[in-house]
């Protein structure tokens, strides 16, 4: 390391425990000659001593406008907005979005949301569907709409309950490939939706196979959220000291019923003046000071 034979990356610094954080920070200050980059999102954490800091600035407008024309080509060619109606479309959803919002803190937001690649694809999917875009319930919408096209195809509803507790148990697991024996139908509407991909590769037989992934972790949190939901579930309470479940706690502060919102923002507060682990709960809160501005 000291050579530099070997530069060290470490990503998700925010989806481990602080245990582990606290692990990665004497291994960076002992190493402090090496070429060493952790990758973050943002949360309250202590940084190595000999670090320099980089933050990742938000896309500006002529930015987010770029990105979304350029989705167009992997939209769906049934798609009901197309064409120039659809740069219109962007063009048109860019120069209102952030007139909506009144303080600069909620456009910061904002601007953090649609700096996201992943919820700008669903933005994108959104506008060529011909729908405003819920920035605060992007993957719902998305769901919403392979539900109904699924529903369409197999003349059933989509098994949202069944599916969602066993991307539930492949979390806990940490198993990433969907099972596609069992979930196919699932699997070739949802990559139709841009929600997951299929990889191809060669077995050690010489056959082809393929794997079934998510596209990204918030599509994923969205399916395991539900298990969350409901009356009497002690999901909640039991894995809030769980970093692979750090998105989920985010989900809940838009789709859980306002006072058990509240609730469960009060825990996660309590929590984290006692463990000075605060990479829940901030964000948590922000999240649901937005939905009461919104």
């Amino acid at each position: 390391i000291y050579s530099d034979a070997i530069d060290i990356c470490i990503d998700g610094l925010n989806e481990v425990t602080p245990d582990t954080r606290a692990m990665i920070t004497t291994f960076v200050e002992s190493y402090f000659k090496g070429n060493i980059i952790i990758g973050t999102q943002s949360m309250e954490c202590q940084t190595p001593s000999s670090a320099t800091t980089y933050v990742l600035q938000p896309l500006k407008p002529k930015q987010i406008k770029e990105f979304l024309l350029s989705r167009y080509k992997i939209m769906p060619p049934d798609a009901p907005i197309s064409g120039m109606k659809y740069k219109q479309a962007c063009e048109k959803y860019i120069d209102t979005v952030l007139d909506e919002y009144q303080s600069e803190e909620e456009r910061k937001a904002v601007r953090r949301m649609l700096s996201n690649p992943m919820d700008l694809t669903i933005v994108a999917q959104m506008i060529a569907y011909g729908q405003k875009p819920d920035l605060l319930n992007l993957q719902q919408q998305q769901y919403q709409y392979m539900a109904q096209e699924y529903e369409q195809l197999y003349l059933r509803k989509f098994p949202l309950e069944a599916f969602a507790e066993a991307v539930y148990q492949m979390r806990l697991q940490d198993q990433v490939a969907i099972p596609a024996d069992k979930w196919f139908e699932e699997l070739i509407c949802m990559e139709r939706h841009k929600m997951v991909i299929c990889r191809i590769f060669v077995d050690h037989a010489g056959n082809d196979r393929k794997e079934w992934y998510f596209r990204h972790d918030k599509i994923q949190d969205f399916f395991i959220v539900q298990t969350f939901l409901g009356e009497g579930k002690d999901l909640p309470n039991k894995h809030i000291s769980d970093p692979r479940f750090r998105g989920v706690y985010f989900l809940l502060a838009t789709l859980l019923p306002w006072n058990a919102a509240w609730h469960l923002r009060e825990t996660l507060i309590q929590y984290a003046a006692n463990t000075k682990d605060h990479t829940v709960s901030d964000t948590f809160v922000q999240l649901l000071l937005s939905r009461q501005a919104a």
